[in-house]
């Protein structure tokens, strides 16, 4: 699959890009956050091993990548959830499995809260959870002003093995992350650090995440630098039923970082 391969449809009043291939069960793939994010980059690399098995299906999240960006819109997480049932419906899929990367693990918890008939099993990616300091990653992504050198500055919080950030990565993203709404989209995201001290992240809290019912898969760098590892432990301590696999050498781009891995450990889980 190529990145010329992108559809768009309309949903919650947004015209929505996405990808599709594949077939047999459908599987949804939610990118994370940040600058230039999408779910091209996000997914590109694992999209045509998960279609041996499953129908999988890409958005880009409301506001991000090469979905619509619109001022006046209130984007929170029940927008989103929102986003993403009407995406669903409008390309007739009544329930789903659901990987979800940061953001779009957040997403997916929202999902399983809101929609849980929509869901039926879960695999959380370096997902945020509870309150925790603000990262570096994190705090980069905000203060994030469009230029490749940036960019480049930026990516190199994310995965544990730089070698990863080719300059086409880094060109690609910078692209994405200089489109008009971009960089404002992501600043209602995260908390603007503060100039004194630690600034706290608020995530789905513990007590929230226990009524999940879906099957759950909580995946985790140990050496995840922009959604720390306690976060993981947080949400597989919480759901009630959910596994974790915790990465060694791996930052917080667990499907690029330990690809093979990865592959092997979600097509076992939702295929079983």
């Amino acid at each position: 699959m190529v990145e010329a391969d992108r559809k768009y449809v309309q949903a919650a009043g947004h015209e929505t890009a996405y990808f599709e291939c594949g077939q047999g069960a459908p599987l949804l793939l939610l990118h994370g956050s940040g600058p230039g994010v999408s779910g091209w980059t996000n997914w590109s690399g694992v999209m045509d091993q998960l279609a041996e098995n499953f129908h999988v299906i890409v958005p880009d999240i409301a506001g991000f990548g090469f979905t619509e960006f619109k001022d006046g819109t209130e984007y929170d997480i029940k927008f989103w959830v929102n986003h993403l049932v009407e995406f669903m419906d409008a390309l007739g899929i009544d329930r789903a499995s659901l990987v979800g990367n940061s953001f779009g693990g957040a997403v997916g918890l929202g999902l399983a809260l809101f929609n849980p008939e929509r869901l039926d099993k879960l695999v959380l990616l370096g997902t945020p959870a509870g309150t925790f300091v603000q990262t570096k990653g994190l705090a980069g992504a905000w203060l994030y002003e469009p230029s490749v050198e940036n960019m480049r500055a930026l990516m190199e919080l994310f995965p544990y093995d730089k070698s990863l950030i080719t300059d086409e990565l880094v060109q690609s993203r910078y692209e994405a992350s200089a489109r008009a709404g971009a960089q404002e989209a992501l600043r209602k995201l995260i908390p603007q650090p503060s100039e004194d001290g630690e600034t706290m992240v608020k995530a789905f809290p513990e007590k929230a995440v226990r009524n999940i019912k879906a099957q759950t898969l909580v995946l985790h760098g140990r050496q995840d630098g922009v959604v720390p590892l306690q976060c993981g432990l947080a949400l597989a301590e919480n759901i009630p039923n959910a596994d974790l696999f915790v990465f060694a050498q791996c930052g917080h781009w667990v499907q690029t970082e330990q690809k093979q891995k990865f592959l092997n450990i979600v097509t076992s889980f939702i295929g079983g």
